[in-house]
């Protein structure tokens, strides 16, 4: 301890990137806190995560302590072979999740994402390691490298989403609200409330009954879910029923019938809270699975609708293929900006390429 004191005393240097330290981990909590809901937050953590990296080297290796520097340095191995190794049988990983997925859940083509994504990997290693870029000429080959500079542009945008999914979820979760809103999904038969769906309620009926213990009043429910094509009754009438059945005074349940995706079912929702509250200076939470509530999020940003999410659990295997398709929404959400950066990824590519095709022609 002593030493370390030593190190930040006499080094102005490691003095400067202490307080650089500090002011980014503060920067970090302040938009954090203050907008959980921010894209941004993702890219302030990392920062953050990358210069506390950087000042715990600089302490390692300003103790001169040999075992110390050995045993850091075999950490870091160990993590860059886990690293490679991640992304080398990262395919086989996929097609393992593929086939639960097959056998556990519905076999319908959005369940099918880490299948094709693990297909895709495979591919790319069978085609890297077989040489066959050596075989065409170089201005092509500069030019098929715009796919790869787009996929990791894409990994880097998946990174940052995988970083707010995290944060995300440990949200402080205050125990004063007003409305709890339970996001729909599909009914079973048309009437009866499916086990995802079903989880979502009890995380809300526990989140209620922790704000009473709490010496708090009882917030209200607003079950949001309009009526599928196939479904006999609205999402949210099943899912009073659910919830009456489950201990839940009706009087405290509001009902939302006329949603059909996420964005309506926020939109609408502010709707019924504002009308009942008498204003729009109530205090809400809504509740989806963990996977979903960050892309929900969004969603309720958009709509003006001042409200962060609890997250209920999810299988585990179910987990990597609903992540990409909240990838693949958050994708969509800011598609003009993704297709702008991908186009000049591509354009940049296509120059080189006719650069190098031209000083061959000469």
């Amino acid at each position: 301890m002593l030493q370390f004191f030593e190190i930040f005393s006499e080094n102005r240097t490691f003095m400067y990137l202490s307080i650089i330290v500090l002011i980014s981990l503060g920067l970090f909590l302040f938009s954090w806190l203050k907008e959980p809901r921010n894209l941004i937050n993702g890219l302030l953590f990392s920062l953050f995560l990358i210069l506390l990296i950087i000042w715990l080297s600089t302490i390692i290796v300003a103790t001169k302590l040999r075992q110390l520097i050995i045993s850091y340095e075999i950490i870091i191995l160990i993590f860059i072979l886990l690293l490679i190794a991640t992304a080398s049988f990262s395919w086989l990983f996929f097609l393992w999740n593929a086939y639960l997925v097959w056998r556990h859940e519905s076999h319908t083509l959005a369940n099918l994402l880490t299948f094709f994504l693990g297909i895709a990997i495979f591919i790319s290693w069978v085609i890297f390691l077989s040489g066959a870029f050596r075989l065409i000429p170089t201005w092509l080959k500069i030019f098929l490298y715009a796919p790869t500079a787009i996929i990791l542009y894409l990994l880097l945008v998946a990174y940052n989403f995988l970083v707010n999914l995290l944060l995300y979820q440990i949200v402080p979760r205050q125990y004063n609200q007003d409305y709890l809103i339970v996001l729909g999904s599909g009914l079973k038969n048309g009437k009866t409330v499916p086990p995802l769906l079903a989880a979502r309620i009890n995380r809300a009926i526990q989140f209620a009954q922790k704000q009473v213990a709490k010496g708090h009043q009882s917030p209200k429910f607003i079950m949001s879910g309009g009526k599928g094509n196939d479904e006999e009754i609205t999402e949210a009438e099943a899912m009073k029923a659910y919830a009456i059945l489950h201990g839940v005074d009706s009087k405290y349940i509001l009902l939302e019938t006329k949603s059909k995706n996420t964005y309506q079912n926020m939109q609408f929702s502010q709707a019924v809270a504002t009308a009942d509250f008498g204003n729009n200076h109530y205090r809400a939470k809504f509740f989806s699975n963990n996977y979903h509530i960050f892309r929900a999020g969004l969603d309720a940003k958009a709509t003006g609708l001042n409200a962060n999410g609890v997250g209920c659990y999810t299988r585990f295997y179910f987990l990597p293929n609903a992540i990409m398709r909240e990838f693949a929404g958050i994708l969509l959400i800011n598609k003009k900006r993704h297709l702008i950066i991908i186009a000049l990824i591509t354009v940049l590519f296509l120059i080189f390429a006719f650069v190098n095709l031209l000083n061959n022609m000469c």
